[in-house]
């Protein structure tokens, strides 16, 4: 990753996506096949509480699922990656669009092939224990019954997967590099006029240093454990770029009221689920240190002492973005509903 996310975008990721494209393309194409030929049943039990497993339904599952119609992390990597691999402005519609209905038909598959099983119990008699597996385990069940080998189609499948996991992981990589230099940039500021401190926060190899260090340290918590803080920071930053957009067509004397709902919404939503992430975290830390300190349990394990880390660097993760959301929904609404200053008058 960290080669991917300093390389030129034509040197690795872009023949590298290319490729993978046609692994992703022909999974889903493969997968639907299977789908309408297999034509599994989907018995799984009907949600019958707004809590399910101690999680409210509001706002946790408009940011479990991180990805779709709202996503921030779409609008960073159009900035970032796909806007430097576009020969023409006028293909951007198409590619964009386009790749929102894959995306939303890989959804669909991902979902049937999930709920095929009904149970994790019949995914565990398969020996399916992580979602990569148990989505392979589907298709591959799928396809089974149009007569292809079930293990050498799990394991193409379980290939894709990882070949889109690791494109998307370099993406990220390179997109946070990008923006922890650009939060030390000034446009004011030429490069040869930068102090010694601003020119190190700002070189490229630095700057993914400290970004995949601090992913690691985020991961040693677990997926399953920072995935709600990824899905609200992920769609806030959402929020921020509906924000943004209004803005800019109000600028450019531009109609942008359609933004105007979603931009709400997005901002309720992730608002609320950083305020209850940030609650959890700091009433599970408020707990474990009572019990370390009362003796009733010991952190002496090194994985205990990441996990804390872990832990703790959510926290602090999580309430810089929800200040740092504050600030910048505060300045985007007084953009969007104050009143232009009046342009000055040339003597």
């Amino acid at each position: 990753m960290l080669i991917a996310s300093v390389a030129p975008v034509w040197a690795l990721l872009q023949p590298r996506d290319y490729l993978n494209s046609y692994l992703l393309v022909a999974m889903i194409l493969a997968a639907i096949v299977g789908v309408f030929v297999a034509q599994p049943a989907v018995n799984l039990p009907a949600f019958t509480s707004f809590v399910v497993n101690g999680q409210s339904m509001f706002p946790i599952l408009f940011v479990t699922i991180a990805c779709g119609a709202v996503s921030g992390f779409h609008s960073l990597v159009s900035s970032g990656t796909a806007s430097k691999q576009i020969k023409n402005e006028k293909n951007m519609l198409p590619v964009s669009f386009g790749a929102m209905l894959m995306e939303s038909m890989l959804a669909v598959i991902a979902l049937i092939a999930v709920a095929s099983f009904a149970s994790t119990d019949a995914a565990a008699e398969q020996g399916l224990t992580t979602p990569p597996q148990i989505f392979a385990g589907g298709v591959s069940n799928f396809l089974q019954v149009v007569g292809l080998p079930k293990d050498v189609v799990f394991t193409l499948i379980n290939l894709a997967v990882s070949a889109f996991a690791l494109t998307s992981l370099d993406s990220v990589a390179r997109v946070g590099r990008l923006s922890f230099q650009e939060l030390f940039l000034d446009a004011s500021i030429k490069d040869e006029d930068m102090g010694p401190v601003r020119k190190i926060l700002t070189n490229k190899y630095f700057a993914t240093i400290i970004t995949l260090v601090l992913a690691y340290l985020l991961a040693k918590a677990g997926y399953a454990s920072i995935w709600p803080l990824f899905g609200s920071a992920n769609q806030l930053l959402s929020a921020l770029a509906l924000v943004a957009c209004a803005v800019f067509l109000k600028r450019t004397k531009r109609k942008g009221f359609m933004l105007w709902v979603p931009m709400v919404v997005m901002i309720a939503v992730t608002f609320t689920a950083l305020g209850m992430t940030i609650w959890q975290l700091s009433a599970g830390l408020i707990d474990g240190t009572y019990a370390w300190i009362s003796g009733m349990t010991t952190m002496v394990n090194g994985a205990s002492v990441l996990t804390a880390w872990g832990a703790c660097l959510q926290l602090v993760f999580a309430v810089l973005i929800l200040a740092l959301g504050v600030v910048v929904v505060i300045q985007g609404i007084k953009k969007l509903f104050g009143k232009e200053a009046a342009a000055p008058v040339a003597a």
